[in-house]
């Protein structure tokens, strides 16, 4: 496995970088963002709002940067996004106003989950699918899911301990906070940096002209061939992600401060450890995938991951409940290198970054909607522990839909084994 990586192209380890660089500021953002709305004076249902709505804006700005990423250029699209990025970093450090917030996170790029949002991961997906062969492809994607994982765990951690560390130094919570998503708008400088450095070589190749029947779709979406498919995958990834968007890493660090009383450093150091047994969960994908394919990587990790979701809130000590949530993510990740290389190969090469962005988009619409009833939720303390058993349960149904739609369609290097 190590030999392999070490021959990777300098472009590939550019993208780890980027992706560990970004991870890092969603994980930081992720621990202090409601913490700091709050503080800021909005109410529960305002920032659940508030994440609603920006994460339909970034659901936007993806949908229209990766649909052209392809024909406009990669490189130029990556800077873009992470400019949009810092400038929502600034605005939120800047503004207490809740109309100027939902502008900013609306136009710019803000994750609440501390996971992917915005443009990003569909088009470096499609860069790494394009320099890598389809043998080593689930391996690359596993290895560029721990990068994240790890990072994201690092940005949770080193934001408590920001936030400790000047609180006792006599910096108010909320300026502490605040300082986290400053940090969050600098590194957003440092990742346009890295994307410049890419090469031609990530970018994509001029493929077949579209059919003149599709021509206004396929200028619309990016997509002519594979488009059946991809709407079929994004069905289902919204469901998904609608579940998952019930459980975001803000929310749930909120419901332990709200639970257990738990503050944010202690809050960092629990979710260090989720996305680290996560990162690492993420690197049998490639193995167990070799032997019992994509499809079932995806399916059979997943559903005893939302079962072990389901019993988080039924934990009646802080102990336990972490525990449940720590074996739960120790699976959790195992299916998302698996579902990124399974989308990268039922496409057509020429659509890769157009399926990977319009796939991300029905993931972050799904996720979009789910802060707004959760706020509610919040806002009841009896109420605090019901978005644990919606997530499981619609995430378990998206788990049986998905293996029977698709476990009888093989990307071509599960169809040219004997």
């Amino acid at each position: 496995m190590l030999p392999r990586l070490r021959s990777l192209p300098r472009d590939t380890w550019l993208l780890f970088a980027t992706r560990f660089v970004r991870l890092f500021a969603y994980g930081a953002l992720s621990v202090v963002l409601v913490l700091y709305l709050v503080s800021l004076g909005l109410s529960e249902q305002q920032t659940g709002l508030l994440l609603t709505l920006t994460l339909v804006g970034d659901t936007l700005i993806s949908l229209a940067i990766t649909t052209r990423a392809d024909r406009l250029g990669r490189r130029r699209m990556l800077i873009a996004g992470a400019m949009l990025m810092t400038g929502a970093g600034l605005v939120f450090a800047s503004s207490a106003n809740p109309w100027v917030l939902l502008l900013a996170g609306t136009i710019g790029v803000v994750s609440p989950s501390g996971q992917e949002v915005g443009p990003f991961l569909p088009i470096e997906q499609a860069a790494l699918a394009h320099v890598v062969t389809d043998r080593t492809r689930t391996e690359v994607f596993a290895w560029y899911t721990l990068t994240g994982s790890v990072a994201t765990a690092l940005g949770a951690l080193s934001a408590g301990l920001a936030t400790r560390f000047l609180q006792e130094a006599a910096v108010t919570p909320l300026d502490s906070y605040r300082a986290v998503v400053i940090g969050y708008a600098a590194l957003g400088v440092v990742l346009a940096a890295i994307f410049a450095g890419l090469s031609r070589q990530t970018e994509a190749a001029t493929g077949p002209a579209a059919k003149p029947a599709a021509a206004t779709t396929t200028g619309l979406s990016g997509l002519d061939r594979s488009r059946t498919t991809v709407m079929k995958l994004s069905a289902l990834f919204a469901l998904d992600a609608f579940g998952g968007g019930f459980v975001v890493q803000a929310f749930t660090a909120y419901w332990f401060h709200l639970r257990f009383g738990v503050d944010a450093a202690a809050l960092g150091a629990i979710f260090f450890w989720t996305n680290i047994f996560a990162g690492l969960s993420a690197l049998l994908a490639s193995r167990l995938a070799a032997r019992i394919g994509l499809v079932r990587t995806m399916v059979f990790t997943h559903l005893p991951s939302n079962v072990l979701l389901i019993l988080v809130p039924l934990m009646p000590s802080l102990p336990l409940a972490v525990t449940m949530l720590l074996a739960r993510f120790s699976i959790s990740q195992m299916d998302v290198p698996a579902r990124q290389s399974y989308v990268m190969a039922v496409v057509t090469p020429d659509e890769r970054a157009a399926a990977g962005g319009i796939t991300g988009v029905a993931r972050t619409m799904g996720a979009a909607i789910s802060p707004l009833f959760v706020g509610l939720m919040f806002a009841r303390p009896s109420l605090i522990s019901l978005p644990f058993f919606i997530a499981g349960t619609l995430k378990i149904a998206y788990d049986l839909l998905l293996y029977r739609q698709f476990v009888s369609t093989l990307p071509p290097e599960e169809a040219r084994q004997p």
